[in-house]
């Protein structure tokens, strides 16, 4: 009778709510719908020896192609192992959200003891109760943290895709900066090797050689420091790709795009950020779960300790009289035992007042996050058009008039008005011009990325868009 009555407790509970299966993808459907809707891209969790074969196939395939920034993002989605991990702690929160909807297993005890004459065995069967009659609100609760980690691996997939944008055209830039730096050591070498030639014949005195051979050694170390920043974004966009062995050996391109004739339009930035941020959809998820757990910490404010056990207790005991005859006596006992903690010191008021601070901290931090999102996106979308303003300018104006001046420039030396010296700082400045008019290029993509995850990802770089003069070093090629 009492087993019959603990069946039926656990039963009843069963009912309670239904376990949820793992996935055979591993919670990915969702992740891959957000991504798609988003990025325009496609995910896989490598899971097998095949699957990492047809990801491998695919990035080869690819690359073969040509390295574009779609096909770097591509790339490093399929292929960067750190994302990867981000999927498999997806699948670790799907395993516990399984496991908090399954009823509490259970337990089984059994007490043997025996003596000379008599024995005495007990056996039990307990229950959580409490476990078991919370079991649908820990299983909403499990329910929401998986939510938000599906959240959080669609999170990781766009911050690999901004990284990946962001250092494609850092590595694009670098290649602009050598090829226009490698076309003016090459005018200036030559330029040097004639004012040694005319020092020969006594044409030119040699301070005006030196001018000319310290400008070809100056634009020599120039070169040399822009191929080794070249190599070094070029190693950082080839780590984020995942890339290594025989296929470390892309190009990216040698030249920047050209700036777009439209720029997107500032009309409802905020409220676009607002309805697509995936971190802001985080944070309410957090504040659900946090709603949840503090639902459930009222309802188990006075009591959070109760079992319910039923017990059979079997004793024996023989007896032995004067005649040598031996006689046993058994007895068979079953009962119910309920275990209840009584809340003498401890009221609840302690959790209580932990979970309503911990909700009241995740309602004040949604509510910033929700303000910052605002100001995040309003402040990125101020840095893409200053940046197209910087750039548009060096294009329309900075550059014709540099070109302009060196003309001019060379016509006055050639016509014996001017010196050497006027002329190499006409040309200095022409290619500081030419360098920032590319950085400043540069930056604008970069503002655009940056622009892109303000209203996506959130991963917004520390170090934005500045506006300040471009060193001589970066790079750049005139049209």
């Amino acid at each position: 009778m009492t087993r019959r009555i603990l069946a039926m407790v656990l039963s009843s509970a069963l009912a309670l709510t239904g376990c949820a299966n793992l996935s055979p993808d591993g919670g990915m459907s969702a992740v891959s719908e957000g991504v798609r809707a988003e990025l325009h891209k496609d995910i896989v969790k490598v899971t097998d020896e095949d699957s990492a074969a047809s990801a491998g196939n695919r990035v080869r395939g690819l690359l073969g192609k040509g390295l574009t920034l779609e096909r770097a993002v591509q790339i490093a989605l399929l292929n960067n192992k750190g994302l990867q991990a981000a999927y498999n702690d997806l699948g670790i929160s799907e395993a516990k959200f399984a496991q908090a909807s399954t009823p509490p297993n259970p337990a089984v005890s059994i007490l043997d003891l025996r003596g000379h004459l008599e024995f005495n065995i007990e056996r039990r069967l307990i229950g959580d109760l409490l476990a078991l009659f919370t079991l649908r609100a820990r299983r909403d609760i499990a329910k929401a943290s998986y939510h938000r980690a599906e959240l959080e691996a669609i999170a990781a997939t766009m911050r690999l895709a901004t990284e990946v944008r962001r250092q494609y055209w850092r590595a694009v830039g670098a290649n602009a900066q050598v090829g226009y730096l490698r076309q003016a050591r090459n005018a200036a070498e030559a330029t040097s090797q004639l004012a040694r030639k005319l020092g020969e014949t006594g044409a030119m005195n040699k301070l005006d050689q030196g001018r000319e051979h310290v400008f070809y050694a100056e634009l020599s170390a120039q070169l040399a420091r822009a191929r080794a920043q070249q190599s070094v974004e070029k190693e950082r966009l080839t780590r984020l790709m995942g890339l290594w062995g025989g296929d470390v050996g892309f190009s990216a391109p040698a030249a920047l795009p050209p700036l777009p004739g439209k720029l997107s339009s500032a009309a409802q930035i905020e409220a676009r950020a607002l309805e697509r941020r995936v971190d802001l959809k985080i944070a309410r998820a957090e504040l659900d779960r946090l709603a949840l757990e503090l639902g459930l910490a009222n309802a188990t404010r006075y009591v959070n300790a109760l079992e319910l056990s039923a017990a059979q207790n079997v004793a024996g005991k023989k007896t032995i009289d004067a005649n040598g005859v031996v006689a046993k006596d058994r007895s068979n006992l079953g009962g119910l035992e309920m275990k209840l903690e009584i809340p003498i010191y401890d009221f609840g008021e302690a959790r209580k007042r932990d979970a309503e601070e911990t909700y009241m901290r995740g309602a004040n931090l949604f509510a910033e996050k929700a303000v910052n999102v605002r100001s995040e996106a309003r402040e990125a979308y101020i840095a893409y058009r200053g940046a197209h303003d910087v750039a548009r300018l060096y294009q329309s104006k900075i550059l014709p008039l540099r070109k302009q001046i060196q003309d001019e420039s060379l016509l006055q030396y050639n016509g014996m008005t001017s010196d050497v010296f006027v002329l190499l700082q006409d040309a200095r400045a022409r290619i500081a011009s030419n360098t920032a008019a590319i950085d400043a290029r540069r930056d604008f993509l970069l503002a655009d990325t940056e622009l892109r995850a303000a209203l996506l990802s959130g991963n917004m770089s520390a170090a934005g868009v500045k506006f300040e003069a471009a060193p001589a070093s970066s790079s750049g090629a005139e049209h």
